[in-house]
């Protein structure tokens, strides 16, 4: 189950990140980034979640799901959790809804700000890879637009 999982999350992903970088930014294409997508990675995220803490579903894949309830609330226990299976796709779920979804955030962004797509790629491509790391740099490279264009509408 939770392989499959992984596949499919990783696959929802990246067909939703090379729409954010490849197709043109229409309304419908940003709609479907966001919700089948960013929405789609949350719902998994969401419901597997739920269900492993629940006890419904064993993040290990045994049969004693009741017994395998994760300890979230210290170290030992998220590294226990993130040592099975379902917490590794569960974690990594979470980090591609929200990195999918900055990446969404940073078009759109760079879109306002006229900075053209193929100078955005970069910043998306980092933020894919290396969440946090592609914001930092956006937030960076950002601020300097950000009081261009603040100014010009400020002389308005």
């Amino acid at each position: 189950m939770w392989e499959a999982l992984f596949t499919a999350t990783n696959a929802i992903a990246a067909l939703a990140w090379l729409a954010l970088l490849l197709l043109p930014r229409i309304a419908l294409v940003r709609s479907a980034i966001m919700y089948a997508g960013a929405g789609l990675l949350c719902l998994i995220y969401a419901v597997c979640f739920a269900l492993v803490i629940s006890g419904s579903v064993d993040p290990v894949g045994g049969a004693t799901a009741a017994a395998s309830r994760p300890d979230l609330l210290s170290i030992p226990g998220i590294q226990g959790f993130f040592a099975t299976q379902g917490g590794v796709v569960i974690g990594w779920t979470h980090y591609l809804a929200f990195d999918l979804f900055t990446g969404l955030w940073i078009a759109s962004d760079a879109d306002n700000k006229g900075f053209r797509r193929w100078s955005q790629a970069p910043f998306l491509l980092a933020t894919y890879l290396v969440g946090p790391i592609g914001l930092l740099a956006w937030l960076l490279v950002r601020e300097r637009r950000a009081r261009v264009v603040a100014r010009a509408a400020d002389s308005r």
